[in-house]
């Protein structure tokens, strides 16, 4: 079997079978299921966008690529973070799909931008997409270093679990040092990502090309991933406050954003008449023959 439940008494066989995860009561069960839950929101975000992306054809208009590559190099950087700081597996899950969802939303953009005629990136752009190949490159090669170990360890919380009898905090190793710094800087990218979509609506005073969908899914996803964090049981002897300093960092990437994408809302709400004066309606108009 891939779980070992001598590493988790009373734990649930099938969870830990499946998920290669400790759940010993009802509260890691919900964790388990707010988890899945909020992996099912992330993988249907992206859908919506998609669709309104073929439609409309303006994506490269309504998005801002600041946005896009924030979104996607927090990601990036999540997903290594996860890693060097042995967090719980369906953080690492879900860190993994999150960049191949950005990179497909980035590369969407990228056609639309030549098939719309836009002019060539400027340098700082064409810099974040070397920043961003190079991090892509570290992850593959800590996916491959994680595949090589033992499949029957158990480390789902190997974090956060004492040696021994021992009680009490745990330190941080140098490992987890990096990892947790580098989970805070992607933290940081996802707060960021925002503002350049917000600048970008409000500019166009208009939401059009723009799903609604998707930050409504990534809104209720981000509810559920940080839940899921919050309802998992310390390791016997840890303090609450020490668990969620361990896990900071992706507790602030996910529910720091919703009172950004609170305000996102609030501009698909100001906005959803579509009346004149977005930029697509001016160039219409300006492009118009003079009749009179």
């Amino acid at each position: 079997p891939f779980g070992n439940l001598s590493d988790c008494p009373n734990g649930s066989r099938w969870i830990m079978d499946v998920f290669n995860e400790c759940a010993q009561d009802s509260r890691d069960v919900a964790s388990i299921i707010l988890g899945l839950g909020s992996i099912g929101c992330f993988i249907a975000a992206a859908f919506p966008q998609f669709y309104q992306a073929c439609r409309t054809g303006i994506m490269d208009q309504a998005l801002s690529i600041y946005f896009l590559l924030g979104w996607l190099g927090g990601d990036l950087l999540n997903l290594i973070g996860s890693f060097l700081a042995d967090q719980l597996p369906l953080q690492v899950y879900t860190a993994i799909y999150y960049v191949l969802a950005d990179l497909a939303m980035l590369s969407l953009y990228c056609y639309y931008r030549v098939k719309n005629g836009g002019r060539a990136f400027p340098a700082p752009i064409n810099a974040a997409f070397v920043f961003l190949s190079v991090g892509s490159l570290s992850s593959l090669s800590l996916l491959g270093s994680a595949s090589t170990e033992a499949p029957g360890a158990f480390k789902g919380r190997s974090l956060l679990s004492a040696p021994g009898d021992e009680l009490g905090p745990k330190p941080f190793s140098r490992t987890e040092i990096i990892g947790f710094t580098i989970g805070s800087i992607s933290s940081v990218l996802y707060l960021c990502s925002r503002v350049p979509q917000i600048c970008t609506n409000y500019k166009r005073k208009s939401t059009s090309g723009v799903s609604y969908s998707l930050f409504a899914l990534v809104m209720l996803g981000n509810s559920l991933y940080g839940l899921s964090v919050l309802l998992k049981n310390p390791e016997p002897g840890q303090g609450q406050g020490d668990y969620i300093l361990h896990h900071l960092p992706w507790l602030v990437g996910s529910l720091g954003v919703l009172a950004l994408d609170v305000v996102i809302s609030f501009q698909f709400l100001a906005y959803r008449k579509g009346r004149p004066g977005t930029l697509e309606e001016r160039g219409a108009l300006l492009g118009e023959p003079d009749e009179s």
